[in-house]
């Protein structure tokens, strides 16, 4: 069970959808999270996209020298740049990260910001397109091993005598990471990812969309690994995390959410259309928003992309991923809010609950204090998990 935590380039707040407990969004506030994502354990960091984000390379690229470990999912926007462009870009990051990127394929869903980025395209173009350019990407990764060139002639794409001088550090590329609930979604999962990733449906759903996404897979002779995304709010008891969900959305007034859930509403993205379907833009309380044991709709009001989160003590959240875990779900990328403080708070309480996995902060012989010394000369002991 790998889990990784997320960098919020757009912006960070104990409250949603207000400005009321905000944080500014800057390089000190991303490194710090870097920094204790890499520290606690964390496999890795999703950097999201879109114009509501800072861009999510130049951010990754200047956390590189500031962690160790930390692998960072990072975005590619097929028909946005060229796929040679992006294959040189993930090249070089993943030679000056010693082999530490991973790829998120983003074909992306709301029209309105497509058209403002150039890209004048429906949905099953798109994916088309995502397809044509992930075949020259990959195939110029591949060659750059070979010394090779890369002659594609598309219906949306052509390269001629394509050529990358520097590889990777990763074989044959580093690994393609994709999420889409549309059947074109699931076709290109199917021909070119690695890893296959969903939001925090129920689980039922979630089983049906692994079946199905596995099954055309392996038909291509090609087998998946599964991902999900979903927000955390863990407490030490049910009632305070509970409480906390509540407070998340105290601030959110029912403008804010007509506001957001009209945009969200114009987006051609099954995977939106099925996040908005949980909560109908208009639910508040928990019974409305708990669509399943300990699994919350409520970030969705106002929060487009992954809009539910788990709820509950650390033995409830550790017990629902290990239900998603045995759906074949290997890698778990959460957030919370605020990062910083869930960062530390899930990774205390959940990581130790967790099959197979090791909190880096008490990884061998401890270095210095592990909690406050006692009365000026004893040391705390360290519970044994």
């Amino acid at each position: 069970m790998k889990v990784f935590w997320f960098i919020p380039t757009h912006g960070d707040t104990r409250y949603l959808g207000t400005a009321e407990g905000a944080r500014n969004a800057d390089f000190d506030y991303f490194r710090q999270i870097a920094v204790a994502a890499d520290t606690l354990g964390y496999e890795g960091v999703l950097l999201p996209t879109g114009r509501s984000c800072e861009d999510a390379w130049v951010v990754a690229s200047s956390l590189i020298a500031v962690t160790q470990r930390l692998k960072f999912l990072v975005a590619v926007r097929p028909g946005l740049s060229s796929p040679a462009l992006s294959a040189r870009m993930a090249s070089t990051f993943d030679r000056l990260s010693k082999g530490r990127l991973l790829i998120n394929v983003v074909t992306g869903g709301d029209q309105a910001e497509l058209e403002g980025d150039g890209v004048f395209a429906d949905h099953d173009t798109r994916y088309g397109i995502t397809d044509e350019f992930l075949t020259i990407w990959r195939e110029h990764l591949r060659t750059a091993h070979e010394n090779g060139t890369v002659d594609f002639d598309g219906r949306h794409l052509k390269s001629k005598g394509g050529k990358l001088l520097y590889p990777p550090v990763q074989t044959p590329h580093p690994p393609l990471w994709f999420g889409g609930s549309s059947p074109a979604a699931h076709e290109i999962a199917a021909s070119h990812v690695d890893t296959y990733l969903t939001w925090g449906e129920p689980p039922d759903a979630v089983e049906k969309k692994i079946a199905d996404v596995q099954a055309k897979a392996r038909a291509n002779g090609r087998n998946l690994k599964f991902g999900i995304r979903l927000h955390v709010i863990v407490r030490e008891t049910e009632d305070e995390a509970w409480a906390a969900a509540d407070r998340l959305i105290s601030r959110v007034d029912e403008a804010t959410i007509a506001r957001a859930q009209a945009a969200f509403s114009k987006m051609d993205s099954e995977g939106q259309r099925r996040m908005a379907a949980l909560h109908q833009g208009k639910a508040r309380t928990r019974a409305q928003l708990e669509i399943y044991p300990n699994l919350w709709a409520g970030v969705g009001l106002v929060r487009g992309g992954a809009g539910t989160a788990l709820v509950g003590n650390p033995e409830q959240v550790a017990a629902r991923m290990t239900q998603y875990a045995d759906l074949g779900i290997e890698t778990f990328i959460l957030s919370g809010y605020p990062h910083l403080e869930e960062a530390y708070r899930f990774a205390e309480l959940v990581f130790p609950r967790l099959p197979g996995h090791v909190q880096r902060g008490i990884e061998g012989p401890l270095s210095g204090p592990f909690g406050e010394v006692i009365g000026n000369h004893y040391l705390p002991k360290v519970a044994q998990s």
